[in-house]
């Protein structure tokens, strides 16, 4: 029998994941990325305990793949130093089952890829359309003239994606938070770095995440209108950031040093309302092409993940006998119980998202100091508490029906 065959329309994390998992279900797959070639640079990425148990069910070790450390501790300071709050990563082991990781995001796109069979992976594959009709399978094109017909298309194509764009055209589209983030990796295992942590000033914010072998994740807000930029994004870092608590002006130092085009700064976007639904027809998106949130939360790839994981767990295993793949209508009833099973959890997360984005950008002097001191005043184990929905909310829903006869 012919397997039922998957075309994934981007090569991020999530459609990577998605990838994979549905070829672990016994499906074809073939992913559709327009970059040239895999990413060389990039920042790093911060896995939590709902998407590192996400991954597990479809068998993948992210630390074990890609490399990652593992902080003693997590939490929020100010631009003096004062602790506001944290948490130590054995207690949210303990409470959770596996402390948070960060893993350099090239790094463990890469070995999502290889975890692919060969020539499932075609870069340089731009899509242009997909023809859903309905009644027929999907056809995939793309800039270079080929013609992918398939039971399923995941659309991954990121917080701009076209294929959003052409099945939903009256949704609003992307939200500007008014803010602006720069991100880097340095190395500076002299340092001794043993936190993860980020800082809240008035309108601006730093982070910084351990990731293996000495090197560091750095990322940064601060308030700006849309496509503002400078010339020198690593003297601007400097500039804003290079007075405040140790270790940040070391980090700086090492980020003073870099190439100016390892230093990424992009406007901070989410979208501005829920889609009415996560697929169309045979067409299921995940990621950023479906909830794109702002990373406040750090769970935009976890979200993602969590997506793929879902998703190919829903549909109807590739190669099980029976009749087509779409003659009892198997995989459009599958998408209807992803979008069930995923919309309003994704749509949470991308207000919460929001909301705690605008606490840590607060800019009026005596509005960020009653922030801090209402962040001060809630014990560490209830802020811990607070993370349960996040941590604790991944959850395979029932399979497909016809499966569980």
């Amino acid at each position: 029998m012919p397997k039922r065959h998957a075309v994934v329309v981007g090569a991020g994390i999530g459609g990577l994941t998605a990838a994979i998992a549905l070829h672990r279900r016994g499906w074809d797959v073939t992913v559709c990325e327009r970059a040239p070639e895999p990413p060389a640079t990039g920042a790093g990425i911060g896995l939590a305990p709902n998407a590192l148990r996400a991954l597990d069910a479809i068998g993948v070790d992210a630390a074990r793949a890609a490399g990652s450390a593992i902080p003693d501790t997590m939490g929020v300071r100010r631009p003096d130093g004062r602790r506001l709050t944290g948490a130590g990563t054995a207690e949210m082991a303990a409470r959770y089952g596996t402390a948070p990781i960060a893993v350099p995001r090239p790094a463990f796109t890469a070995a999502l890829a290889a975890a692919l069979p060969p020539r499932a992976l075609r870069y340089g594959a731009d899509v242009t359309t997909v023809d859903d009709a309905e009644g027929r399978r999907p056809t995939v094109r793309t800039a270079e003239g080929s013609e992918l017909p398939a039971d399923l298309v995941v659309a991954a194509d990121g917080i701009r994606s076209a294929l959003r764009r052409t099945y939903f055209p009256g949704h609003p589209g992307l939200h500007h938070l008014g803010e602006t983030a720069w991100r880097t990796i340095v190395d500076a295992p002299d340092l001794g770095i043993r936190a993860m942590s980020e800082t809240w000033g008035r309108g601006e914010r730093f982070g910084i995440t351990p990731l293996a072998d000495g090197r560091f994740y750095l990322y940064a807000t601060a308030l700006a209108p849309a496509g503002a930029r400078s010339d020198d994004a690593r003297a601007e870092l400097l500039d804003r950031f290079g007075s405040w608590h140790d270790p940040i002006p070391a980090l700086l130092e090492r980020v003073r040093r870099l190439d100016p085009a390892d230093v990424l700064q992009n406007d901070l976007h989410d979208l501005a309302a829920p889609l009415p639904r996560l697929h169309h027809g045979r067409i299921a998106w995940v990621g950023d092409a479906a909830h794109a949130m702002a990373p406040n939360l750090g769970q935009g790839g976890c979200q993602a993940i969590e997506d793929a994981v879902v998703l190919a767990h829903l549909l109807p295993a590739g190669d099980a006998p029976g009749p087509a793949p779409d003659a009892a209508g198997a995989v459009p009833a599958a998408l209807a119980a992803y979008t069930a099973a995923r919309r309003d959890r994704t749509d949470a997360v991308r207000r919460r998202a929001r909301r705690v984005g605008r606490l840590g950008a607060l800019r009026h002097p005596l509005a960020a100091a009653a922030r801090d001191t209402a962040v001060r005043a809630v014990p560490d184990r209830l802020a811990l508490r607070g993370m349960d929905d996040l941590f604790n909310g991944f959850r395979l829903p029932g399979r497909h029906p016809a499966e569980q006869r």
